[in-house]
């Protein structure tokens, strides 16, 4: 058992978290013994669980062979047979595989990949990003300047590079009445065109979005068409389309890409979280022929890199996790399972009085809370009813992902639900079963 003190500089210093011991499956147990079904996947990450033994076999054999070397010295097979991989499977016209050791680092490095390609194709007056309110790309300063999340950005505010910040696909609260969802995604993709526009045109380096939301807003899928009109406004004035799909990719909206479903091929597009599913720190950004082309026919060098680049021993766990996934066919699980945990929240909750919006693909679902389901009014911030539900599902043995400031960085609060790709259909059951409890006792003197 740990003590109760610590020097660990933990993310809430008010209080110590329960200690992890121990995982297995779709449970993590604590040090006391309890176990909790983990929902979320931690951030979903966890797509395979815990404890996966050709996961951890695919590790220790890496281990026993080679666990570093520096990327400015050498390659290694692992890394090499894991590109091919990701390559193989990508959308088409991505030639090449930047690997990094998380999701913050994927973005960064893609903002930074899309900065010197206009450089060495002779337009460094590209120096502009354009992404979307209420998206969260992570928590480095690049990653964070763009981000539309307000209370993350706030306090860095004044350190920050300028950016542009358009609309999220939002349909449950910005859609307009009598508007089709191919309306509002052409409404949006204007809006976009005109924020390009009112910028300069040959100013814009990229548009910047997360496929289906995650964190921030809690899961929100792009209506019909929209990705489409927008990859069409980024063709018409040469700005690139960066897709993140760091938290929605590696299979967990039930196709390996989410951006398969949007019949829509970006420029680069970032993955982590389900890359290595937790095993070992990775992501990495996969990049179109001729942004890699263009900076081998120029400077031949990216001008970026970190110390644990394409590491050994993450390359190994993330190669096996994608085998793991290709050979038990768990893409297709995703989506019989998605349709399960689908109508069955629908049968739980779409009577509740404080849930709004039940929403989501795969095994990726969000549910909006709110005071009043006739208004969408959200509920009073002070009360951290997202909080709250966190606690009560703790208590319960339950790991889900509550947020706050869905709707505008300040109001509004949802939980995400992001269960491994192996959680059985009795598992998901009792996962809505105690998320129902929860909420029923977080609000109950609200």
């Amino acid at each position: 058992m740990v003590a109760a003190f610590t020097q660990v500089f933990h993310r809430q210093l008010q209080r110590k978290p329960p200690v992890a011991v121990s995982g297995q499956g779709v449970y993590l147990t604590d040090a006391g013994g309890k176990s909790y079904i983990d929902a979320s996947g931690g951030a979903a990450v966890s797509c395979l669980g815990h404890g996966h033994p050709d996961v951890v076999a695919a590790m220790h054999a890496q281990i026993d062979k080679l666990a570093y070397a520096h990327t400015s010295f050498f390659t290694t097979e692992v890394a090499e047979t894991l590109a091919d991989k990701l390559i193989a499977t990508a959308p088409q016209g991505m030639s090449h595989v930047y690997f990094v050791s998380g999701g913050s680092e994927a973005v960064e490095a893609a903002l930074k990949m899309a900065r010197q390609y206009f450089v060495e194709t002779g337009q460094p007056q590209r120096t502009h990003f354009i992404a979307r309110r209420q998206s969260y790309h992570g928590n480095t300063l690049g990653a964070l300047a763009i981000s539309g999340n307000l209370w993350r950005r706030e306090p860095f505010a004044p350190i920050l590079i300028p950016a542009t910040h358009v609309s999220p696909c939002y349909p449950y609260r910005e859609q307009q009445v009598g508007e089709t969802p191919e309306q509002y995604g052409l409404r949006l993709a204007q809006e976009l065109e005109d924020a390009i526009l009112a910028k300069g045109a040959d100013s814009v380096i990229a548009f910047v979005a997360e496929t289906v939301g995650g964190a921030t807003a809690g899961v929100l899928a792009p209506v019909p068409g929209y990705f489409k009109a927008v990859r069409e406004v980024c063709d018409r004035y040469g700005v690139l389309l960066i897709l993140d799909e760091v938290m929605c990719g590696m299979g967990r909206t039930g196709t390996l890409h989410a951006c398969e479903q949007e019949g829509v091929v970006p420029d680069l597009l970032t993955v982590a979280k389900g890359l290595g599913g937790g095993y070992q720190p990775i992501g990495a950004v996969l990049a179109q022929k001729k942004i890699v082309d263009a900076m081998r026919a120029g400077s031949g060098f990216f001008h970026h890199g970190h110390t644990y680049l394409g590491h050994a021993i993450a390359c190994a766990a993330a190669l096996a996790v994608q085998q793991v996934i290709e050979r038990d066919q768990l893409l297709a699980q995703v989506r019989t399972r998605g349709d399960f945990l689908q109508k069955l929240m629908h049968a739980t909750w779409d009577t509740h009085p404080h849930i709004g919006d039940i929403r989501g693909r795969g095994l990726f679902w969000g549910i909006e809370l709110v005071q009043d389901r006739a208004t969408k009014k959200p509920f009073d911030p002070a009360r951290n009813v997202h909080a709250r539900i966190k606690q009560e599902a703790m208590a319960r043995g339950l790991m889900v992902y509550p947020m706050g400031g869905t709707v505008d960085g300040r109001y509004g609060d949802h939980v995400l639900l992001a269960p491994p790709f192996i959680t059985s259909e009795s598992e998901l059951a009792l996962i809505v079963e105690r998320l129902d409890a929860a909420i029923l006792a977080a609000l109950s003197d609200l």
